[in-house]
């Protein structure tokens, strides 16, 4: 697998992540609910963003060979921060959309 690859599966992760905490997020505290479909299109945009930050904050960000050297298989700890990042990051934002929402 190469560096292209390694990035697609982690963005998939963290679109499914992001959507998975955005309905957790939804679900806990009625004030953050945008229903079903706006918890899950909020978490995912969510997901993304900062699963994307956090990647680059913790090295995620790498030359091409040391990307080709590292996902020979996939990464579990880049998998992990997809799924942190993901998850944290739908969260949050579908609560601020959420409380701006329903003020």
């Amino acid at each position: 697998m190469g560096e292209t690859d390694m990035d697609i599966v982690g963005l998939i992760i963290q679109l499914i992540a992001g959507a998975v905490g955005g309905n957790v997020a939804g679900k806990a505290n009625s004030k953050f609910d945008l229903g079903s479909a706006g918890n899950s299109i909020a978490g995912a945009i969510g997901g993304v963003v900062l699963g994307q930050i956090i990647e680059r904050v913790t090295g995620g960000a790498v030359t091409a060979d040391q990307a080709a050297a590292a996902t020979q298989g996939l990464d579990i700890a880049g998998i992990i921060t997809s799924l942190v990042g993901g998850g944290a990051g739908g969260a949050v934002l579908s609560a601020i959309i959420g409380m701006m929402k329903n003020r």
